[in-house]
């Protein structure tokens, strides 16, 4: 009876991380570039009173055996790199990877971040910069006097001068790739860190080596769905239910034991 109270006691934490990942996903379903997650979940040792195939008698094996379940854990939390529907905002500075590839960004402390979210602005130095004011890398600056931008498929960014129809290049926007995507570690603010799970940053041009081109003026919305998450959210509520079910039938049958004379 103990082991049925901790067995269902691992199966309500689990529904609950289950259950606490839908609502992050539901919660960031307006955010650019968000990827939705996904717990997986994996059973725990057994008690094994009899082996599967162990010697019953002469000649014979037990064609089962006789093992205890003892609960379940999160094994993992899947990330789901599917890429998002487009959504047009005709912002000269927003820009969307269509495939695979990520943003290079400085970060304050000087660490180089990866990010989906195209959503960029320009700062007082008039260099690209993502809205916590991370600056794209590799840094490319718009001088005072553009009056137009123009932001090719493969990256090369180019402006126009004041009135005049002087075409100037002024930088290259080069994306990263990683071997193993899912890897990455996420920081907040739509920001992602390497980590020796995903790979080094293979860094290209935008099309090259399988990664995605650019499109400007539109940004990459979340790959969330609504209607999956609620039908995900109803299965995790029932079992998390079911499963207290489970700790109240045990309580009760310690009860009837407690009560023999």
């Amino acid at each position: 009876m103990i082991k049925a109270l901790n067995t269902a006691a691992t199966g309500m934490q689990a529904q609950q991380t289950n259950m606490d990942v839908i609502s992050n996903n539901l919660a960031n379903v307006s955010t650019a570039g968000f990827k939705k997650s996904r717990a997986e979940f994996e059973d725990l040792m057994y008690q094994n009173a009899k082996d599967p195939g162990a010697a019953t008698g002469l000649n014979s094996v037990s064609p089962t055996g006789v093992q205890t379940g003892l609960g379940v854990r999160t094994a993992a939390i899947q990330r789901d790199m599917s890429f998002g529907n487009s959504s047009i905002t005709k912002n000269p500075l927003d820009m969307q990877i269509e495939g695979a590839g990520f943003f290079q960004v400085l970060t304050p402390d000087g660490q180089v971040g990866f990010t989906r979210d195209g959503q960029f602005k320009k700062d007082a130095q008039g260099r690209i910069v993502d809205k916590n004011a991370n600056v794209l890398q590799p840094e490319i600056t718009i001088p005072p006097d553009a009056s137009g931008i123009e932001i090719s498929s493969s990256g090369e960014v180019r402006v126009t001068i004041g009135n005049t129809n002087e075409v100037r290049q002024i930088g290259q926007i080069d994306i990263v790739n990683f071997v193993n995507p899912t890897g990455l570690k996420s920081m907040g603010k739509n920001i992602y860190t390497s980590t020796p799970a995903s790979g080094q940053p293979i860094t290209v041009r935008p099309g090259l080596q399988g990664t995605g081109y650019l499109a400007q003026g539109q940004i990459e919305s979340s790959n969330v769905n609504i209607v999956d998450e609620m039908v995900n959210m109803i299965t995790a509520q029932r079992a998390y239910e079911t499963n207290s079910k489970a700790i109240q039938a045990a309580d009760q049958m310690l009860q009837t034991v407690n009560s023999l004379r």
